[in-house]
């Protein structure tokens, strides 16, 4: 049997094809994500500054062993500022870098002044991304602080001889 060759393509129809691959868009990511490595749901908040000031937003529920993306599009800031709750298992991850936060949803201009303005002090702990476009934060259980539990014998302070 003979088999008739493919025909070459011509120069011309070799560039439309290398225009055409260089004409479609490539999709580039660029986020800030938390991933959650722990067997809990967590709460997240973000604190960030960029051309107009500090910012807080939150809160973000983060299912366990699932990541979530933060921020969209390429970073604004080198610095981010993590603050996460464990709502099965209690504890958090936190830092000494004090923002404000609130119970609720909730997107905060400016850092200080958290308590007269009706939000909480929260420490929340830095994230340096080195200025990367993207960046991804790995909460896991060794990063966590638990809060202290109470002894069977503690007592409260000022009930002691009563």
């Amino acid at each position: 049997m003979n088999r008739a060759p493919f025909p070459r393509p011509t120069r011309l129809a070799r560039l439309a094809l290398l225009a055409a691959a260089l004409a479609v868009p490539t999709t580039a990511y660029a986020d800030f994500r938390l991933c959650n490595r722990t067997g809990s749901r967590v709460g997240v908040a973000v604190g960030y500054k960029d051309a107009d000031g500090w910012t807080t937003e939150g809160w973000w529920n983060v299912v366990a062993n699932n990541c979530e993306t933060l921020m969209r599009g390429p970073l604004v800031a080198r610095f981010y500022y993590i603050y996460a709750i464990d709502y099965d298992q209690g504890g958090e991850w936190a830092g000494k870098a004090y923002m404000c936060t609130r119970d609720k949803e909730f997107t905060i201009r400016g850092i200080g002044d958290c308590l007269a303005r009706g939000y909480n002090r929260t420490g929340y702990f830095e994230v340096d991304t080195g200025e990367q476009k993207n960046w991804t934060v790995q909460l896991t259980e060794q990063g966590q602080t638990t809060p202290p539990k109470p002894q069977a014998n503690e007592t409260k302070p000022g009930t002691q001889g009563k």
